[in-house]
């Protein structure tokens, strides 16, 4: 079964309306964009003449195109103009003055020096939100440092934590520290707007890519302050939350198996027909359990050992156990719940073949998102917003050929 071609829709979703300019470029600024888009908002995206966001180029490309751009800029209008130039930072203001909101991307001060600053849009529109992504922020003594998502995940205490004990810490496979400030970015958007309702105020949203990662880092600081407890790696456990782990499989594979809670575990016992350990009453709770952590480990890799991972995923199911395979993006391509849920879309392409893109998360019931439009080419609305501006034909050939816009 494969997922059915994307029927292009007219705009919806409940961001139907809401006005969006999108500057910056590659992951952080443009993923929080996306996210609006997804769900209705119209996202004007500023690019730079001749090369466009570098997104486009990035990765496995199709017809010289990044299939990731067509993930990351659905359903958003692409605008060349060059923002060294003062025309094209006179059209941003006038974009902004009819903006809701703004996202940019840019190293702190950028804005500023192209006199899109926020006391310079606010002034023409003071119903403007602002979000603003950078690696350390806009106010700091590491604030004009270069910052990409790969050193907030270290700076945040994350990459200490990926490796297996006393290996090299390895990286999350995607850029996880762009795409959770950009989803700090999103719910900065909503809060805002929610308050601008009352307040009829726009303001300024600074997301910092260390900041978001951290916010995610769970118990870290707290048992460093009380205990002095400096967290450390430990491979595919999770400290303190017992048992939680991957166990090696007869057929080389690896189940994920999460049995920590009290019931749980119980349950997971039994079917390994361990109820010796499963009717311990030293190991009733999950502190009893974290003492004992290693007889229990070596208790499950010696059952696991003997299976399948699907016979032993088969069993756990059958127990009430939460557990799982470590999916590649063929399995994922392949499985039933993910289409069931609407998570594998095929889009057309402008060659009439087929991509399959993800899905857009999250489900609402009544006002869900949709995929609208395909990425769009470079420049390829350039000429409709300027006319929505009120420039003449005449004079946007005239922006052209001073390649002021394209």
């Amino acid at each position: 079964m494969t997922p059915s071609t994307t029927e292009f829709a007219p705009a919806s979703g409940p961001l139907k309306g809401l006005k969006v300019l999108e500057l910056g470029q590659l992951i952080a600024g443009p993923f929080a964009a996306k996210t609006l888009s997804d769900f209705g908002a119209d996202v004007i995206k500023i690019e730079p003449p001749r090369t466009g966001d570098p997104l486009r180029q990035w990765r496995l490309l199709k017809d010289g195109t990044s299939v990731w751009w067509q993930v990351q800029s659905r359903n958003k209008r692409s605008l060349v103009l060059d923002l060294k130039e003062p025309a094209a930072q006179a059209i941003v203001s006038q974009l902004a003055s009819q903006a809701d909101v703004l996202i940019e991307n840019f190293r702190p001060g950028a804005m500023e020096g192209w006199g899109l600053g926020p006391e310079a849009l606010l002034a023409l529109n003071p119903k403007l939100i602002m979000l603003r992504i950078s690696g350390y922020g806009q106010s700091g003594p590491y604030r004009d440092k270069p910052g990409f998502g790969v050193v907030a995940e270290t700076m945040s205490g994350l990459r200490h934590l990926t490796a297996e004990p006393g290996r090299v810490p390895v990286r999350v496979g995607v850029s996880i520290g762009d795409t959770l400030a950009s989803l700090h970015g999103v719910i900065g958007i909503m809060m805002a707007l929610h308050e601008r309702q009352t307040s009829g105020q726009g303001q300024v949203i600074d997301v910092a890519l260390y900041e978001a990662v951290f916010n995610c880092m769970e118990s870290l600081l707290p048992e460093y302050s009380e205990f002095g407890v400096i967290r450390q790696a430990a491979g595919s456990a999770l400290p303190g939350i017992a048992p939680s782990n991957a166990y090696r499989c007869a057929d080389g594979g690896y189940a994920l198996i999460a049995g920590n809670g009290d019931s749980i575990f119980k349950r997971l016992m039994a079917c390994m027909g361990r109820e010796d350990l499963g009717q311990d009453p030293a190991l009733a709770d999950n502190a009893g359990r974290v003492r004992r952590i290693t007889e229990i480990d070596e208790a499950i890799g010696q059952w696991t050992a003997q299976l399948s991972v699907a016979d032993v995923l088969q069993a756990l199911d059958a127990a009430a156990v939460p557990a799982g395979r470590i999916y590649n993006v063929a399995d994922i391509a392949a499985d039933p719940h993910y289409l069931a849920r609407g998570m594998l879309q095929n889009v057309r392409m402008s060659d009439g073949t087929d991509l399959m893109v993800p899905g857009i998360v999250p489900k609402l019931s009544r006002t869900p998102g949709n995929h609208r439009r395909n990425a769009p080419t470079l420049g390829q609305d350039t000429d409709d917003v300027l006319h929505e501006l009120g420039l003449s034909d005449a004079q946007i050939q005239a922006l052209k050929d001073k390649g002021i816009v394209a």
